[in-house]
């Protein structure tokens, strides 16, 4: 993503632009160096979400903004939450569902609280309906194998014959959301948006 993100920068003619690895929980980066923090699908997975906010605010100068983009709940995002639930079914995994996967900052009030717990105001925060298309069922299902990295680790939890069968049944439940143009599922993104 730093390679494509730097490369779109010199394509663009932009000289102003670096990329960098970072612990999110730890920037090593100045204190009031940034006029905006942008979260696109991350802000969830790291273990403290509330350190991260309170780096970010760290390094924001006063009157900086952050926006992020996070899933909402799993009855919304039916694309992630089918394939979690089989997994968590056939693997009998009883740890605590969403500990720190896509869902966690879904639930209602759950984004703005954290945001305010790191000292953000003028907090916002927007649901967004979307929809997921892919040509074709058998697309929708390869998609899903390869990019979710919370649905990885559930799968890894569970034998060889556990994953082939877990796999065929999220095939099956997915055939819900077939039309005539392919596969078409609902879902719901939340967009917060905060102020140093």
């Amino acid at each position: 993503m730093l390679e494509m993100a730097a490369s779109s920068a010199r394509q663009a003619g932009l000289s102003n632009i670096e990329t960098r690895v970072m612990d999110a929980q730890k920037l090593d980066l100045p204190s009031e160096s940034f006029d905006a923090a942008i979260s696109r699908f991350a802000l969830m997975l790291i273990p403290d979400v509330g350190t991260a906010l309170a780096e970010i605010w760290r390094v924001l100068r006063p009157g900086g903004m952050v926006a992020a983009i996070v899933f909402s709940t799993p009855d919304k995002e039916p694309y992630l939450s089918i394939p979690h639930a089989v997994a968590r079914r056939l693997g009998r995994l009883t740890s605590p569902p969403e500990p720190f996967g896509e869902f966690r900052l879904g639930g209602p009030g759950v984004l703005s609280a954290a945001y305010a717990r790191a000292g953000f105001t003028d907090i916002e925060i927007h649901p967004v309906t979307i929809r997921r298309r892919f040509p074709s069922l058998g697309d929708a299902v390869s998609y899903a194998k390869v990019t979710p990295l919370p649905l990885r680790e559930l799968l890894v939890q569970l034998s060889p014959v556990q994953q082939e069968q877990a796999w065929a049944e999220i095939e099956q439940a997915f055939q819900q959301f077939l039309t005539p143009t392919g596969f078409d599922s609902p879902s719901e993104l939340l967009i917060g948006v905060g102020t140093k």
